[in-house]
């Protein structure tokens, strides 16, 4: 049972840089809108993945983390395609598509594995910051941060990029009691250490000394 996990985030607002720390050798990236990263690190990525390549590497399971960057666009690039489709099947499928993703993560995956959907915002008509979809057909029906235990809000200020990781009441964000400050540097590697030693899935002494180190 894989750990599934969302990121959102306004562009800018240090989604992607928050990988620079991750190890290179530890982790695979699906760049599903195959842009250049913000930092020189070589990680191992995927561009342009398709929902199926990505499910056949979770499936296969062969690192015990994963970044999905842009997941927002696996349901754009899919709206997109069958943008000459008239009727509202397309919306269903898209957001099937989307959930099937995560429920791949939850169910075909280790129970130490983690994967992070880095994802986009918009506001709604309230004011509320939440992920993006493609319209509300498929808001209706599916919130998509009713499927994640874990939302991080990146955000940007005078002082720099941070994770906010509970809701402010106009943001989705959330996390289970004590997992992690109310707010941290925009750094992935400290999110995954916090959450494998919250879930137990390393040794918290081996941890800290390979954190000193």
């Amino acid at each position: 049972m894989g750990v599934p996990v969302l990121i959102i985030g306004r562009s800018g607002a240090g989604k992607s840089a928050s990988m620079r720390n991750l190890n290179p050798e530890e982790i695979g990236i699906f760049n599903v809108a195959s842009k250049v990263l913000p930092f020189k690190k070589k990680m191992k990525v995927s561009n342009h993945p398709t929902y199926e390549s990505i499910e056949k590497a979770l499936i296969k399971n062969n690192l015990k983390a994963y970044v999905i960057d842009d997941s927002q666009f696996l349901m754009a690039f899919e709206q997109l395609s069958r943008a000459n489709e008239s009727g509202y099947k397309k919306y269903t499928d898209i957001g099937l598509h989307f959930y099937a993703l995560v429920e791949t993560v939850i169910n075909r995956t280790s129970e130490d594995t983690i994967v992070y959907f880095l994802h986009h915002t918009e506001s709604t008509e309230a004011g509320e910051i939440k992920a993006k979809t493609v319209g509300k057909l498929i808001d209706n029906w599916l919130t998509l941060e009713g499927l994640f235990s874990i939302v991080i809000h990146a955000t940007v200020d005078n002082e720099g990029h941070w994770f906010v990781t509970q809701t402010d009441g106009q943001t989705t964000a959330k996390s289970p009691m004590g997992m992690f400050p109310l707010k941290m540097d925009n750094d992935l590697k400290a999110i995954d250490d916090a959450i494998r030693a919250y879930y137990e899935f390393v040794n918290p002494e081996k941890l800290e000394k390979e954190t000193k180190e």
